[in-house]
């Protein structure tokens, strides 16, 4: 039995030195997403951060903040939606399928 506890331990750790190389090769991958035809463009990278935000010029109005704002919001939303998923996707194959509580 000590045996078997031991095996899955070492499992455990490799599992654990998996999933922590995973989390930093996130960190250099990315996601796009564009909004309002193209107008707004949001990248984020796999640890949910934003790392660029393209605003095409013609969407710029002073007298339409509003539809700037939200097309910002939207976009940056849908982003980290995006990147979310990718993490999630990579963690799966990873895990095999197996739900690891605050990682996916």
């Amino acid at each position: 039995m000590a045996k078997g506890m031991g095996n899955m331990l070492k499992q455990a750790q490799k599992l654990q030195s998996q999933i922590f190389k995973l989390q930093e090769e996130m960190a250099d991958k990315t996601v796009e997403t564009s909004v309002g035809g193209g107008m707004v463009r949001v990248t984020a990278n796999g640890k949910q951060q934003l790392v660029s935000i393209k605003i095409d010029p013609e969407v710029v109005d002073s007298d339409d903040v509003q539809m700037l704002e939200d097309l910002i919001v939207a976009g940056v939303n849908d982003a980290l939606k995006k990147a979310q998923d990718m993490v999630s996707e990579e963690m799966t194959k990873l895990t095999g399928g197996f739900k690891v509580p605050g990682l996916t």
